[in-house]
Formats: structure tokens, sequence, C-alpha cells
């Protein structure tokens, strides 16, 4: 039921970058299905020495071993030279076992990837990142997964960004990638990401799963910083239904493949066009989880300015994007500007209710719902009601003068949101 979003085409390969994937039956129950043609779970991808990498990771309390073990690994500052990523299973909830066992996968991705124990050595951690989604509380099935990884090593290839992005999805109905290029100093340097969510997503910090790589040569320190900008004006800005995950982990990697000069501090007159090519690609990859939200059928983009800063803006953005009875109202193409007005007054901001202006936006035409805290006076309900039939559908709000303005991306709820949560482990 995604809106607007079809399968990528024409990804791009990134120097320095190879991919493989297999199918490993990693969700629980999915190893009894032997007669059946599994769709593969597990990616590895194999990066060339001398790549750097950056990452944010899920502020939850409950943060998975994976998400654990690539912040000890970036911390420690040392060289990556591989990721693996399964969906099915989140290892989240799973107590020492739990990272014994992403240990074991990342071991087992380090022997197929060719690395040796001295490049291991550094911090007693395999160079590998771990990455998992899926089901909550279960353990891994490592024997499964090292076996499949021990096929991997032959199957690395440049253009395997689909088939990853296909093999790290749980309940998305679309896979999700994107292409784009930047020219620096001249250069042409290639960006390709992928990115999974559909539910369980309210981002703190970035989203779900996401991997952007591109060839450019950026200094760990700088790339860290971008990764953490980059996130929150893309992944920061999207929520399905105002659940963090366990898992989630969002991750930048610059290859130094391309001959553009090496990006090795903030004043470099390169870092801001590549930054500007990352942020709009995340946005797109952020917005296209939005559009494939758990059982959407309406994508909105809810503008918030006039706030005394750009927080408060964003607090009464959120405030609306997570408003249950507005997402029902929205999948049913009610104009109800009464749950807007709901929504914007609980928003843990300071509000004038006289200062506040409300309009409904599609290609049927602009609204004005709300002035003045009330309903305005030219309002018809007809009118509000032909352009939430639409299928995307801009909320802007005005809470004030100041020159402030933030915007969230979210869907709808539908009936489909709360089959596919109640049927999540079957």
């Amino acid at each position: 039921m995604a809106v607007a979003i079809a399968p990528p085409s024409a990804l791009l390969t990134v120097p320095g970058v190879r991919l493989a994937t297999a199918a490993a039956r990693v969700k629980a129950h999915a190893a009894a299905a032997d007669a059946e043609s599994p769709r593969d779970d597990l990616t590895l991808i194999d990066l060339a020495p001398g790549s750097t990498v950056a990452g944010v990771f899920t502020q939850s309390h409950f943060a998975a071993p994976p998400v654990q073990l690539c912040r000890e690994l970036l911390a420690a500052g040392q060289s990556v030279r591989g990721l693996v990523i399964n969906s099915g299973n989140a290892n989240a909830a799973t107590g020492p076992a739990g990272r014994s066992n992403a240990l074991s996968v990342c071991s087992a991705a380090a022997r197929a990837l060719g690395i040796g124990e001295p490049e291991a050595a550094a911090v007693g951690l395999p160079p590998v990142l771990p990455f998992s989604t899926g089901v909550i509380g279960e353990h891994l099935p490592v024997a499964r997964m090292t076996t499949a990884l021990d096929g991997l090593s032959k199957k690395l290839a440049p253009d395997r960004w689909d088939a990853a992005a296909r093999a790290i999805m749980t309940t998305d109905t679309v896979p999700k990638a994107a292409s784009t290029q930047v020219d620096l100093a001249g250069v042409q340097v290639t960006l390709t990401g992928m990115a999974k969510g559909s539910g369980m997503i309210e981002p703190n910090m970035a989203t779900m799963l996401a991997f952007i790589a591109c060839d450019a040569a950026v200094a760990a320190p700088v790339l860290q910083q971008v990764c953490e900008r980059v996130a929150e004006r893309s992944f920061n800005r999207v929520t399905v239904d105002g659940d963090t995950s366990t898992n989630d982990s969002f991750v930048l990697i610059a290859t130094g493949a391309a001959e553009a000069p090496p990006i090795e501090d903030a004043d470099a007159p390169e870092l801001e066009p590549l930054e500007q090519a990352l942020t709009a690609l995340a946005v797109k990859l952020a917005q296209d989880i939005a559009r494939d939200g758990e059982g959407a059928t309406r994508f909105v983009t809810i503008n918030v300015s006039g706030a005394t800063d750009d927080d408060a803006c964003l607090a009464v953005a959120r405030t609306l994007a997570i408003s249950p009875l507005l997402k029902t109202a929205i999948f049913a193409g009610d104009p109800n500007w009464g749950r807007l007005c709901m929504a914007i007054g609980r928003a843990p901001v300071a509000i004038d209710p006289d200062a506040v202006e409300v309009y409904l936006a599609s290609t049927a035409g602009r609204v004005c719902v709300a002035r003045a805290g009330m309903v305005a006076d030219e309002y018809l309900e007809a009118d509000a009601a032909a352009v939430m039939a639409e299928p995307e559908l801009t909320i802007d709000v005005k809470v004030g003068e100041c020159p402030t303005r933030q915007t969230v991306w979210t869907c709808d709820y539908s009936y489909e949101y709360v089959k596919i949560n109640a049927e999540y482990r079957t």
C-alpha cells in the first residue's frame, strides 16, 4: 500500500564497495520452510581498505548488541572493512548471548571477506559492523548465518545494491534505494544509498537501518560530523507510529576511490556540495520510509513555522505527526479540523491559540482551516474534504511570527497497520 513509491532503478555502483546477499532463514519459523524458496535475508558488504565510516544509532535504553558493537568499533577509531546485515531478527533484548552471537557473525563475515587477524586485533573486535532488524527478544540462528556467509565471498559484486535493498526489508513492501552524483573539483563522485523501515518508526538519532556510500575521500572525524547533520535533516524528520526501534542505525561510508581532493577538515571547499548531495539522498530515503509506512494510504508533509525557535516548531510538527486521532482522520479523508487544533494544543511548547493558522493543501488546492484559534470564516468542509482525498497531503501550521520553520514527514493510520502488527510474528 505504499504511496507513490516505486522499486529503485538505475542504481549506480560506488567504487570501493561490493555487496552480496543470501537466504539464511534468519527469522524464527523460516527454517521449517525448507520446501519453500526463501528470500534473501543476509547481506555482506565489502569495503576497500582505507574507507572511512561514520554512524549514528538509536538512543533506546534497549539498544541491541549489534548497535553496541558498532558504537564500540567506531569509538575506538578502528578501520572498518565490512558490514553484515540481517533481517528477520533484531537480536535485541538478548543479553550476553546476543553479543556473543553478533560477534560470531562478525567473525564469519570477516573470514568471508578475507580479513586477517592483524586487522581484527586493534580493539579485540573484527573490523565488521553488524546490523540486525526484525523480531525483538529472539536469538540469532548463528549456524545458519555463518554457513550462508561462507558462500558469499565469491558472490560479492559492485552492482548488488538492489538485491541488498531487498534483503534488508522486513515489513517493507518496496525496497528503498537511490543514487546520485556530485561534482567535486571537477571530479564526478557517486553516491548510492539504501534504507529499510515501515513500522516502529520514530527515530531518535537516525533511522531504522540506512546506509549511504560515496567514493569521496573524507576524514573520519569530518564524516562523523556530516553523518550527524545529515541524520538530523532527514531521518530525524520522519515518523510512522511514534515508536523508536532498538536497532536504529544510519551509516555513511566514504571509500576514497574517486580522484577528488580529500576532505580532511570542515573548511574544505568540497565539503558543502558533498554534504548537500548526501542530505538530498537521505531525505529521499527518509520520505520513502514514510510513503511505505505500514498500511499507509497517504503521505503527509507537516510544516510548522513561527515558533520561538526551531526546536519548538519541530515539537509541534512531531506532535501532529504521531497523533493517532489525526492520523486516522487522514486515513478517512475526514477534515476534522478539531483534531488538528487538539494536537497543536498538546505540543510541549508554549502556544498562543490566537496566533495559530492552519492550512491543508494537496493537488486539489489549498484551504485555510483555522485562523486566530478558530475555524476560518471562509472555510468550507467540502473544499477541505477534496484536499484530503488526495494521496499526498500537506499540513501547514503557523504558530507565531518568528522566522522559524521545521518539517516532518509521516503517513496515515489504516486498518492494515493494525493487521500487520497484530500478525507481525506469524
